[in-house]
């Protein structure tokens, strides 16, 4: 059996955690209790206590003071406002990138990850399609030019994605994505900045309503 080798104990305790939250073999507001995990992996309270905080970065896990950590649950409102801040941080990245213009290089990479996800729909691949989905996102904040935006862009669309292992049984599997990525990458490349943020905006917006709906299903 080959192991898998991770630089730290925490980097250890956060890949199993993770991976469990994705597998829901932890469920939704599930208690993490620090001394029962480092027990039963073996290492001390400080390595799971920097796991969970990584986590909780991600929105897999809530951190509550005096009460712990959880398994995260979250509601139709959290995600309205974690869609509204990347809204609002996407809209910047677009005028950032229609400023700065896409050369050749960045074109090739951003049409190839649109059908990197393609192709991935195609065969089935949801993790490899919403993998190529996201580098889309990141992409075009790298364009821009401001690597403090894209950290937030990169944070952002870590935590919007969770909604997405949460709650994807609740919703149809679909590759709307594909056409209007085309379209923003199009606007971008024309130095289109209003009609690409428009783009952007209706993009997110409706990713946004269907999970939303998605949370409304799970608590029925």
């Amino acid at each position: 059996m080959q192991h898998r080798m991770y630089n730290t104990s925490s980097d250890s305790v956060y890949m199993d955690l993770r991976g469990k939250i994705l597998n829901r073999e932890l469920k939704p507001a599930q208690r993490l209790l620090e001394v029962k995990i480092a027990n039963e992996m073996g290492v001390s309270r400080t390595p799971v206590r920097e796991a969970l905080r990584r986590l909780a970065n991600e929105g897999l896990v809530k951190i509550v003071p005096n009460s712990g950590a959880r398994v995260a649950s979250p509601t139709a409102h959290e995600m309205e406002n974690a869609y509204a801040v990347r809204e609002y941080l996407e809209n910047m990245s677009v005028e950032l990138a229609c400023r700065a213009g896409l050369d050749k290089r960045m074109l090739e990479k951003l049409d190839g990850l649109v059908r990197e996800g393609d192709a991935a729909f195609e065969s089935g691949d949801r993790e490899a399609a919403l993998a190529a989905n996201s580098a889309f996102h990141r992409v075009i904040s790298e364009a821009g030019k401001n690597y403090v935006l894209s950290e937030y862009v990169d944070n952002i669309i870590q935590r919007t994605n969770v909604y997405i292992y949460f709650y994807s049984k609740f919703v149809e599997f679909d590759n709307d994505s594909s056409g209007e990525h085309r379209a923003i990458l199009r606007a971008i490349a024309q130095r289109d900045r209003i009609g690409a943020q428009e783009l952007m905006k209706e993009h997110l917006r409706r990713i946004r309503t269907k999970f939303a709906e998605a949370a409304a299903k799970a608590k029925e």
